[in-house]
């Protein structure tokens, strides 16, 4: 048993999971039900399968980089394209705002665009891995964008109380 590619295997996808965790931490809720919203928007159930499927992809890619070409810079892209990843919930659901998270999820489609070209001359399946991402990612860029023309600002914020609950404010 080789006890090296075992923790890879572990230490993408438990990188994966703390970036899909910030979906669990910042909530749709009543603010974004209350959204108004294209009528192409998906279904909410699709929201968690889609990304379950695509968390496990990505972490799939991030393990056949890893095992072949160790900790370089294709490794530190797909970490910062994670970090991204879970900026747009706090962005989007946390702060709110709209236009920053259309912002930041473009940044993000470039950071998967590049783990892709990265990839591919490590491992073809692993760069093939990550397209389904980048077209989920295409898609939600679209629907960020309608979603912040179709409802203008300003929007109330979460904020942490005294005892650290998350608390509706008003926007300044």
């Amino acid at each position: 048993m080789n006890w090296t590619l075992i923790l890879g295997a572990v230490g993408c996808l438990a990188a994966c999971m703390v970036a899909a965790s910030s979906g669990a931490i910042f909530k749709p809720g009543a603010w974004y039900a209350g959204l108004r919203k294209p009528w192409w928007n998906p279904p909410n159930w699709l929201f968690p399968i889609a990304w379950s499927l695509l968390f496990l992809m990505m972490a799939a890619a991030g393990f056949l980089v890893w095992r072949e070409d160790g900790l370089g810079l294709p490794m530190l892209v797909w970490a910062g394209q994670l970090v991204l990843n879970s900026g747009w919930s706090a962005v989007f659901f946390g702060l709110r705002k709209l236009g920053w998270a259309t912002i930041e999820a473009i940044v993000l489609w470039a950071a998967i665009l590049a783990c892709i070209l990265l990839f591919a001359p490590i491992s073809a399946t692993a760069a093939w891995l990550m397209v389904p991402y980048l077209a989920w990612v295409s898609f939600a860029v679209f629907l960020t964008y309608t979603m912040w023309r179709l409802n203008p600002g300003p929007h109330p914020v979460m904020r942490r109380d005294e005892v650290g609950n998350l608390t509706q404010r008003a926007e300044m």
